[in-house]
């Protein structure tokens, strides 16, 4: 497993989802559904 940092920005209906490395490189950066974000976040 990578070590991976996630910071979530939360809202009604859109979640913005953002990875990084622990030496700070962008991993990935998601904008999700609310059932998206759900099942996103249970892969993790």
């Amino acid at each position: 497993m990578k070590d991976t940092v996630i910071g979530i920005d939360l809202a009604k209906n859109i979640f913005q989802v953002h990875g990084a490395s622990r030496a700070g490189e962008v991993m990935f950066r998601k904008k999700l559904r609310r059932q998206q974000f759900m099942q996103f976040m249970a892969t993790q």
